[in-house]
């Protein structure tokens, strides 16, 4: 049998060159070995684990079951961590004081209102009271308009029959229609509020007698968005008004669309409600919603008509094209960081570990100035939140060159080396926000309703919902209930000329007349 012929070099530079190639061929292998893993764990952690890696009171949406909250504190130098447990306190249920109560009486016979012992009668000292609640279903009914006619015999035996008086046409939203702003109401806050497909609600509505098809509804959202078209437009004038926006986007299906995916955007300002405004701070709250086909910075700069105020977002490279002052989002960037510790999965990192809790200390200042006015906010930020990010971003310069090949710790030092200008800025002005958690929260319930109706059949009723969506928003950030907001817009709107600027949610005032 012929022996293998050796093909090693017998000279050692040449052994000693390929050694070194296949160490440089092993480590770059072991580098993409590592890559892969940690991709795999991330994508297993977000297919199977817990979604949320939010902190500072904002828990998971429906983490409703558990009563243990793990917290854990700053790491240790050695990078471990100490974990503490703290219960939840349970939240007592209340009874909104406006609710009409029916007193019902529970009392003892007549005969028993004697004294055991010497028979005299007894005199009540007090009462015991405890409140329940009794649900009663919707009730529908239907309003008969009747409009009596009148006319004069004495024109009639004369031949004489064109001389009738009759009240003219009650002003309806929809003329031809059932639909009343009531139930209009209830259609478009069950949908855009609850996320309710439509045709649920036509299944639910057949419940109650009334056979009302989806796509009778579906016009009437239609016509509804044209008709707080005008209204819509007057919020985006006040909200390029402003010195401080937000901005996010989703995706979103359209069938009617040749694209295969569609976006929402999301424009805003101001809180997520009155209550929790900047002290000093005049700026309304406004949440809108804008639908378009494309992704593309020209989108953007269209809908923004050269606002140059500042603007919270994301890291997406179309916000550039703007003349907005853009004001990086310190939640993405921990967010990096988180995904690269999950990724790691039972391997500690100290350095991710450092990262996380450092910017820990950043939202802990933010937790410290939230009441503050304005200029507080400011010289807080300068005297306490600026050496932090100091200090942070000489880590980042440090670990740049002490973290080998391409990981998602790599990843997430390099976001933030990329974004810090943006990162930073929030410092300059009070009225900036730490992060672009009041966008991500304000589009939450139309990425929540899409998981129900899952798309829309055509762009022009996109852009309808675009328009519903901002109005149930901005009325919930205003402190108004959507279904009362919306039944009186409805009203106002069948009026010959509604005062759109009396009808702006943090201008109106329900109850009053027309």
């Amino acid at each position: 049998m012929k022996k293998a012929q050796n093909t090693l070099p017998t000279d050692v530079a040449a052994l000693q060159e390929m050694v070194l190639k296949l160490r440089e061929q092993n480590q770059a292998l072991n580098a993409k070995n590592q890559r892969l893993t940690e991709m795999f764990r991330l994508a297993q952690q977000k297919r199977f684990g817990k979604s949320s890696d939010t902190f500072g009171g904002q828990g998971e949406l429906f983490n409703e079951a558990e009563e243990i909250v793990e917290q854990a504190d700053e790491a240790d130098a050695d990078g471990s961590e100490t974990i503490t447990y703290t219960r939840r306190k349970k939240r007592a249920e209340k009874i909104a004081d406006d609710i009409p109560r029916e007193r019902v009486i529970h009392d003892i016979a007549d005969e028993d209102k004697f004294c055991d012992c010497c028979e005299h009668p007894l005199h009540q000292i007090g009462e015991d009271t405890n409140e329940k609640i009794e649900f009663i279903p919707a009730q529908i009914k239907v309003i008969v308009n009747v409009r009596p006619k009148y006319a004069c015999k004495a024109c009639e035996q004369q031949g004489i029959h064109n001389r009738i008086k009759q009240a003219p046409v009650p002003p309806s939203i929809i003329p031809k229609g059932y639909a009343t702003p009531s139930l209009i109401s209830q259609i478009i806050t069950s949908k855009y509020q609850y996320g309710l497909p439509l045709y649920r609600l036509e299944s639910m509505f057949a419940q109650y007698g009334i056979e009302l098809c989806w796509q009778t509804m579906s016009k009437w959202m239609i016509k509804s968005g044209n008709i707080f078209e005008i209204l819509y437009d007057m919020m985006r004038r006040i909200l390029l008004e402003q010195p401080v926006i937000f901005s996010d986007d989703t995706t979103v299906k359209v069938v009617g669309d040749n694209k295969a995916k569609s976006y929402m955007w999301l424009y805003g300002c101001g809180a997520d409600s009155p209550a929790g405004k900047i002290v000093d701070s005049d700026i309304p709250n406004i949440v809108l919603f804008d639908y378009n086909s494309g992704r593309g910075g020209q989108v953007i700069v269209d809908y923004l008509d050269g606002y140059d105020g500042y603007m919270h977002a994301d890291g997406y490279p179309g916000y550039h094209k703007t003349q907005a002052t853009i004001v990086g989002c310190w939640a993405h960037a921990r967010r990096k960081f988180t995904d690269a510790q999950k990724a790691m999965g039972k391997n500690k990192s100290g350095k991710i570990n450092w990262a996380i809790n450092h910017i820990k200390k950043l939202y802990r200042v933010e937790t410290l100035i939230k009441d503050k006015t304005i200029d507080e906010r400011y010289h807080i930020r300068q005297e306490q939140s600026l050496p932090l990010l100091n200090e942070f971003k000489t880590w980042l310069i440090q670990s740049k060159s002490q973290v080998l090949g391409q990981t998602d710790l790599s990843d997430a030092i390099q976001y933030c080396l990329n974004q810090w200008e943006k990162l930073e800025r929030y410092t300059l002005d009070g009225r900036l926000s730490i992060d672009n958690n009041r966008a991500e929260r304000s589009i939450k319930p139309f990425v929540n309703g899409r998981k129900a109706w899952l798309f829309s059949q055509t762009a022009k009723g996109a852009k309808a919902s675009a328009i519903l969506y901002s109005i149930v928003e901005s009325a919930k950030a205003n402190g108004l209930v959507p279904y009362d907001y919306i039944t009186h817009l409805l009203e106002a709107f069948t009026q010959p000329e509604p005062d759109i600027e009396q009808l702006l949610p943090w201008n109106v005032k329900l109850g009053d007349g027309l």
